[in-house]
């Protein structure tokens, strides 16, 4: 396709803490004559220590100002390589990072995640995931909506378009453009619909093995902002970016399969429920780790407000069988059983998502952890139940003081995660809110 001049740019890229793609625009030329075995590029090591604002951090061991912010080394996953089709000859690879010295670099979001992958095959496991990402459509764009202070925004409906065809009707001229590039970039979506808010909207993206399932998450949200802003639109996956609208989700599907990908190890005909004995202690360590675990679905200070009370956002880390106000809901049948936790945001991370997911499970199958009972009922109203984290300071504390998370992430990566925590807490902790002003200027 180089030599054809179907492509003349190959974005070759690395993922960041906040699951962002950084890197380079290579021309096509170079990336087939130097970049296909494993010379790769190099980039700055500070990138995995930055923040949203791309502010390098206090506190990390792996690269700080003490150490000179150095090179790593960046190598192409040929497997990643895929054509973007909403972008004039470009074409995409996803990188795995290495030291100088050739070691893999472990608090890259990329390797945590293998490295819970190769934990769950060397137990004969391999995870099957699948993404439901929300995203609130604005008709302003992306500048217009800065001039404002991201305030008073003009949502792509004036209605709630949850199933409603009418609603996203008017949207289509830019969702059909999402789906149909996501095909042509070999992300498979099954389906679109509007959500729960003005001018909120899901795209369901089509299951696969965790790796690849976290590669088109990635590729999917990026993809979305860039064909918005090539439509001067604006979009945001902010947890909860209006206390008057429903949260973005990231509802994430997850089933247990064997080493090989070939036979489900979920469905169980003849057990309660049809619940394997893999199945009930993967569920069990799912929710048993449900709040130290809980920053890696959650990551900011403001992913903690999407959790309220009959949001469809839940509260209660509880499962049961189709019920939307538990934590965990079991859905599908047979090959497709699987469960659907409703606790990350759209705002988290996949890969340190997906990883939260593997090491909960595995720490559940090998402790054998049986789960609670199925609630029925509100889960919202449970009072017996123990909670998704109120906010950042909680979650923070609970993976500083995980036992689980050192053991299945390695101290150095787990030590990596803390600190992140600890530093968004410290940015937000500089800040003074317009509910503060509103709150406290006069009347105190």
């Amino acid at each position: 396709m180089v030599d054809g001049n179907e492509i003349d740019t190959v974005l070759v890229v690395f993922v960041d803490l906040q699951g962002r793609f950084m890197g380079k625009r290579v021309t096509g030329h170079f990336f087939m004559e130097e970049m296909t075995g494993d010379e790769g590029m190099h980039g700055c090591n500070y990138l995995l220590t930055v923040d949203v604002d791309m502010e390098p951090l206090p506190g990390y061991r792996y690269a700080n100002w003490d150490l000179g912010y150095g090179d790593f080394h960046c190598v192409p996953d040929m497997s990643t390589l895929r054509v973007i089709p909403w972008l004039e000859k470009t074409a995409l690879v996803i990188c795995d990072v290495f030291t100088e010295e050739g070691d893999v670099v472990d608090v890259s979001p990329r390797q945590i995640l293998k490295r819970q992958i190769e934990r769950a095959k060397d137990a004969g496991y391999a995870f099957m995931c699948g993404s439901e990402l929300e995203f609130f459509l604005f008709k302003d764009s992306f500048e217009e909506a800065g001039n404002k202070g991201y305030k008073n925004l003009v949502p792509h409906s004036a209605h709630i378009e949850d199933y409603h065809i009418l609603q996203t009707t008017r949207d289509e001229y830019l969702i059909r453009q999402i789906r149909n590039g996501m095909d042509g970039a070999a992300v498979p979506v099954e389906f679109s619909k509007g959500e729960f808010g003005r001018g909120q909207q899901e795209i369901n993206l089509r299951f696969a093995d965790v790796l690849e399932m976290a590669d088109r998450h990635t590729i999917y949200k990026n993809g979305v902002k860039e064909i918005a802003d090539l439509n001067g639109r604006a979009v945001t996956f902010m947890a909860k970016h209006s206390m008057e609208e429903a949260g973005s989700s990231f509802h994430l599907h997850a089933s247990i399969w064997d080493s090989e990908g070939k036979d489900t190890l979920m469905w169980d005909g003849d057990a309660p429920g049809n619940m394997s004995k893999t199945f009930r202690h993967f569920l069990g360590g799912w929710i048993a780790t449900g709040r130290e675990l809980a920053w890696m679905y959650a990551p900011y200070v403001n992913s903690y407000k999407r959790y309220q009370p009959e949001s469809w956002a839940p509260t209660a880390l509880a499962w049961g069988t189709d019920n939307r106000t538990c934590g965990y809901r079991l859905v599908g049948h047979g090959k497709s059983f699987r469960v659907e936790s409703r606790i990350p945001g759209a705002d988290a991370n996949p890969y340190l998502a997906f990883a939260a997911t593997i090491a909960a499970g595995l720490h559940g199958i090998q402790n054998e952890i049986e789960p609670p009972d199925p609630y029925e009922g509100n889960a919202y109203e449970a009072e017996d139940v123990a909670r998704v984290p109120w906010n950042i300071v909680e979650a923070m504390t609970e993976l500083e003081n995980s036992k689980v998370a050192p053991e299945a992430f390695g101290e150095e990566v787990h030590y990596h995660l803390v600190n992140t925590a600890k530093q968004e807490w410290a940015r937000s902790n500089q800040t003074i809110t317009d509910w503060e002003l509103q709150r406290n200027f006069e009347r105190i």
